[in-house]
């Protein structure tokens, strides 16, 4: 176990080494069940954190201040639109006059192309530990919480056929973070990975190397395929969640050719049942109800999304406890 991550930025899982991520999801664990035990954990006692929001969020913000108020600290939520940022304020000086304020910056920028670079500006600038709430390329809070959660209900990891499956949205151009961290995660623990999608939803090409790496090394396997059918089929876990053409495409606009040419890409019953008999469903939230999922399954017995959302609370208290300096 890892014990010596204070002042470790968390951009990416990539930069973690299993070990660490280890000690992360203990940590989690631990903090789960002291939260369900109504046990005190004020391991931040009068520290501080500022969130920077260049995008909406629920589940994220909340873990975050909640999180943050249950360790005895206090998170600060900056809504980037009423910050100088607005008006042209560089990372680094941000970085640097935030850092001096408290013990850690937290940010979500997922512009593409600029919301990762933000980040890593941030990080080289701030003396305090700085934390992914999402960018362009990654999503570790997501990504962490995903791992406990098949952890959690799965219990072993090794050879589980988890697919990540593209589905059809029409809510907003969705980044491509949280199946991209998915792809690169889940092969470290050994899981044999399926990522499917129609053509025109690529990953970037480096993406799919590390994914083969990290398969390669850790007893994994990783795959590609263009058929959502192949990738239900005796699938232990399924994850169907939209994200945008990004990597072909760097429109903004929501809605184009290509989603509408691949509406029949969505989670239904008939494609769970091809999956095996105890198949889970998962999705980041919030779903595009209708369009990437039938309520009756993302309402049904398979699926474990609460959990997977309840464990983000979980594993941000954790991060921050083992990045700001909780002993």
């Amino acid at each position: 176990m890892e014990t010596q991550l204070t002042g470790r930025d968390f951009i990416t899982l990539q930069e973690w080494t299993k070990d660490e991520i280890d000690t992360l999801l203990d940590v989690s664990f631990d903090l789960k069940r002291k939260f369900a035990m109504g046990e005190p954990t004020p391991y931040l006692r009068d520290k501080t954190a500022f969130l920077m929001f260049f995008e909406q969020s629920t589940r994220t913000r909340n873990s975050m201040e909640a999180g943050l108020a249950q360790l005895g600290g206090h998170a600060n939520f900056l809504d980037t639109s009423t910050m100088q940022v607005s008006h042209g304020e560089v990372a680094k000086d941000t970085g640097i006059i935030l850092g001096s304020y408290g013990h850690a910056l937290a940010c979500r920028n997922c512009v593409w192309e600029i919301g990762n670079k933000y980040l890593r500006s941030l990080a080289n600038h701030a003396k305090v530990p700085v934390m992914n709430l999402q960018c362009d390329l990654y999503h570790p809070m997501q990504g962490i919480a995903d791992l406990m959660t098949i952890k959690e209900k799965k219990k072993q990891t090794d050879n589980l056929k988890v697919s990540i499956i593209w589905a059809y949205a029409t809510s907003h151009k969705k980044p491509i973070s949280v199946p991209l961290t998915q792809a690169l995660l889940f092969p470290r623990y050994g899981m044999d990975v399926t990522l499917a999608y129609p053509k025109g939803y690529e990953m970037p090409d480096w993406v799919i190397e590390q994914a083969r790496e990290n398969a390669e090394k850790n007893n994994g396997t990783f795959k590609i395929t263009h058929d959502q059918d192949e990738a239900y089929r005796e699938a232990d876990i399924v994850i169907p969640k939209n994200w945008g053409s990004w990597v072909t495409n760097q429109d903004d606009a929501v809605i184009d050719d290509l989603l509408e040419s691949n509406k029949n890409w969505k989670c239904t019953e008939e494609r769970m049942a091809m999956a095996d008999d105890d198949v889970m469903y998962m999705h980041a939230l919030p779903a595009d109800r209708g369009n990437e999922v039938e309520d009756s399954v993302i309402d049904g017995e398979h699926s474990i999304v609460f959990t997977e959302a309840e464990n983000r609370l979980h594993t941000a208290k954790a991060v921050m406890t083992l990045t700001m300096g909780g002993k």
